[in-house]
């Protein structure tokens, strides 16, 4: 119970890393807003208040700033502030710089770091003022490391640990704490969906352990992030990961 009493909102919650990170948050004993722009999420905030947790849906274009506005009111509307935002969210793809369309590059890049962006300005107009609130990001250890075919994704995960190293000083003024987490690979249907066996396998067998991480795994790291037992912390981008060079 690390989140007992807290508020956050996780968004891509629907599917994958961001739908382990709603279930943990909410068995941590937060309640949980699950932002996705796929209806899925109604299933995964279902499941959560069967399960005894509290959670609620909410349809979330990250790339809408009024999507984010009506994101805040319901939060604040149904449980009366927002403590705590994950910004999970994220859009990927294969493609050479040579071959690499300006459409793919951008939609990318919106969704990927715009999208972290957009959220993290309207989390922050709200805590700020309370002088409370944490926010992580998921980064990647592809923000580091060059991975070919990844040019427009590695440069928005080494974007979105920018941002969170400048957001974070300035919201540290206020007790707000802004940091990230940065997976190399985490397993999960929707990653298996859009990367091929054979790229998971090798990526799989770089890792020291010689296996993909479970999503759980990664989520708590995030839960640690969001909770007050990290209360010190500010701008860090931790990585979760076993690959080592």
């Amino acid at each position: 119970m690390r989140l007992k009493g807290k508020v956050a909102i996780v968004t891509g919650a629907a599917h994958g890393m961001g739908e382990s990170e709603a279930v943990i948050f909410a068995r941590e004993g937060a309640s949980v807003i699950v932002a996705d722009v796929d209806a899925d999420g109604q299933k995964v905030a279902a499941n959560i208040t069967g399960a005894g947790g509290k959670a609620q849906f909410v349809k979330l274009d990250v790339a809408s700033e009024a999507d984010w506005e009506a994101a805040i009111k319901a939060t604040v509307a149904a449980y009366g502030r927002l403590d705590v935002l994950v910004n999970n969210a994220g859009l990927g793809g294969t493609a050479p710089v040579v071959e690499m369309t300006d459409e793919q590059w951008d939609s990318v890049l919106n969704v990927t770091l715009t999208g972290t962006f957009r959220c993290t300005r309207a989390a922050l107009r709200h805590m700020l003022p309370r002088g409370s609130g944490a926010i992580v990001n998921n980064a990647s250890v592809i923000g580091w490391r060059a991975q070919e075919g990844q040019a427009h994704y590695a440069a928005a995960k080494a974007g979105v640990m920018a941002l969170t190293r400048c957001s974070a000083l300035e919201a540290a003024k206020s007790g707000v704490r802004v940091n990230a987490v940065a997976p190399s690979i985490a397993m999960h249907e929707h990653l298996a969906k859009v990367t091929t066996d054979e790229l998971l396998a090798t990526l799989a067998g770089q890792e020291a352990f010689g296996r993909a991480a479970e999503p759980w795994e990664v989520a708590n790291v995030i839960v640690f992030l969001a909770s007050d037992y990290a209360s010190y912390l500010v701008g860090e981008v931790v990585s979760v990961s076993s690959q080592h060079p």
